[in-house]
């Protein structure tokens, strides 16, 4: 049966996004950078050795984040979803997922 699994389009943040996710997670982590090359270069408009792609994992499941450009704004559109089985876990992510920024948003929700 095939996997399935999430990219992520940034402008230019997805390695610190990978970062990020990979240090509030327990059993993640980093397995791939890819960079862009000259090739495409008229297409891609990214200087050789930028990161392109970054694949990491959060608990066992598999995101790619890409540097797309601007084209598209990453944005809560795309969610993730948390189960958690004590208020002190859902303390934990609450607390470190809104650090650097985030905000708390209606329902449970941060962006």
């Amino acid at each position: 049966m095939p996997t399935i699994a999430a990219c992520l389009w940034f402008d230019d943040q997805a390695e610190g996004a990978a970062h990020f996710y990979t240090s509030v997670f327990k059993n993640s982590k980093i397995l791939e950078v890819s960079h862009y090359t000259e090739a495409g270069f008229d297409i891609h408009k990214r200087p050789a050795g930028s990161v392109m792609t970054v694949v990491f994992e959060l608990d066992g499941r598999k995101f790619t984040a890409l540097n797309g450009g601007p084209e598209f704004k990453f944005s809560e559109a795309i969610s993730f979803e948390v189960h958690c089985n004590s208020q002190e876990e859902v303390d934990y992510y609450w607390d470190r997922l809104q650090a650097g920024g985030g905000q708390a948003g209606p329902c449970g929700w941060l962006k």
